[in-house]
């Protein structure tokens, strides 16, 4: 810091050291979370391996979770007790403002009902569409056409590169809460240094599809089973500018979906068989994430993850470790399938749906086609009620019901730490909780 104006000597070129992080530096926000990460360490919760962000604390069949994004923190517990004392806790240390039962959270919308928990953003879908000047648009049927395909030179340039990056962007934290719409987006974000207006215009047209349910999202139901599902899919030499492939995925926690992903491969596959096993590989990855996740939270899922694909000599490759001509130059990367698929970790399973021509993955790389929302609607709703494609997430009213479900709470943290902090004696938690006994074990 530069010493102000009148303390500086001529001639002298001193700088200030300063006692505390202020806003503005660099060392900020690392600085912020490695305090607020201690005083939730010295009170016994645990820090997750594998989200930083995320915080646990187990005490017999009683739980309190918290995650935390910058300086908004979200807590749920069964114990509305410990919560209260986390709350004074974290008063103390800090000065905190209680935004009470989850609603509405980094954009995105929570409502709860005896149903289940919905996520949507209406709200932040009807800001872009009235940014845009689409509010009353004419709704499109699909985000994308499907043999609609987008090269770097089509058309001419775009006159305001400002407002495709902007839309683009919006759109991607769209994909939040709109697993349908993932393969339009990552086709669009393709061409963000040099946006053209074909690609602008598919960028509407993905407007244009929200716009026929601007409040659809995901449903989590309440009675859905712990049973993880991955499904992957992925198409040959799809691009036609780098002919690679794009990987499609998708998650399921019983019903609901709850990781999907479509990504344009990094090399060039020699066949349609080689490209669905790069899907499988990449599948894996994030499915050995989700598991320590689960873990984590002490979510009782099973040991055994049904990983389905569409292509027979995927699945023949990945069940069968051997080296053929044809194989052997895949990278090594992608061969750790064959392991957890030895080990039953992972239950290969060709595709259900297979014989009909569609696929759960394909919905993630694929734009959808107009006439297969009736089989969509028809087939998916035993996994994903109603479809993958179109996941319902109306906003639900809340029943004043004795089984309604409890939201979790919502803090929001002011980094301004009090002069002095409180003494071991006046605070809710004067102890250390006791350490879980499964984490011993």
């Amino acid at each position: 810091m530069k010493i102000p104006h009148g303390f500086a000597r001529k001639g002298e070129h001193r700088v200030c050291r300063l006692e505390k992080s202020l806003y503005g530096l660099r060392q900020a926000s690392q600085n912020w979370f490695h305090k607020f990460t201690t005083s939730l360490l010295a009170i016994g919760f645990q820090q997750s391996n594998v989200d930083y962000s995320l915080f646990t604390f187990y005490q017999g069949a009683s739980f309190l979770d918290g995650l935390i994004y910058v300086d908004d923190v979200v807590v749920i517990g069964t114990d509305p007790v410990r919560i209260h004392k986390l709350k004074q806790y974290l008063d103390q240390k800090f000065y905190i403002k209680d935004l009470g039962k989850l609603k509405y959270f980094l954009g995105i919308e929570v409502a709860w009902s005896t149903i289940g928990v919905s996520l949507s953003q209406q709200n932040y879908v009807l800001d872009i569409l009235s940014e845009s000047g689409l509010l009353g648009s004419k709704p499109s049927s699909t985000s994308m056409d499907q043999q609609h395909k987008l090269t770097p030179d089509a058309g001419s340039m775009c006159v305001d590169l400002g407002q495709y990056r902007r839309l683009v962007g919006r759109l991607l934290y769209l994909t939040i809460t709109h697993p349908d719409i993932s393969y339009a987006v990552h086709v669009i974000n393709q061409f963000m240094h040099a946006p053209r207006q074909p690609h602008l215009d598919a960028a509407f047209q993905v407007l244009r599809y929200l716009n026929r349910a601007p409040g659809q999202g995901i449903l989590l139901p309440a009675n859905s089973s712990l049973t993880l599902r991955a499904y992957c899919d992925a198409d040959w030499a799809g691009c036609p500018s780098t002919w690679r492939s794009t990987t499609g995925n998708i998650i399921f926690l019983g019903s609901s979906p709850i990781s999907w992903r479509s990504k344009k491969q990094s090399v060039v596959s020699r066949s349609c068989a080689e490209a669905e096993y790069r899907a499988m590989a990449t599948t894996s990855s994030e499915i050995i994430w989700l598991v320590r996740l689960l873990q984590d939270l002490h979510v009782p899922c099973t040991l055994h993850v049904s990983l389905f694909c569409g292509n027979q000599a995927a699945i023949h490759i990945a069940a069968n470790p051997v080296f053929p001509e044809r194989t052997k130059h895949i990278e090594i990367e992608c061969h750790f399938i064959c392991q957890h698929i030895q080990s039953q970790f992972l239950q290969n399973q060709s595709s259900i749906f297979e014989d009909r021509g569609y696929k759960y993955g394909g919905l993630i790389w694929r734009s959808r086609n107009k006439e297969r929302l009736p089989f969509i609607k028809q087939h998916f709703k035993p996994f994903a009620n109603n479809c993958l494609s179109c996941i319902l997430a109306q906003r639900l009213d809340m029943e004043e019901d004795s089984r309604e479900l409890e939201p979790p709470s919502c803090i929001r943290v002011d980094i301004k730490p009090q002069p002095e902090l409180p003494s071991p004696d006046c605070r809710p938690v004067t102890e250390k909780l006791p350490e879980n006994p499964r984490n011993s074990q």
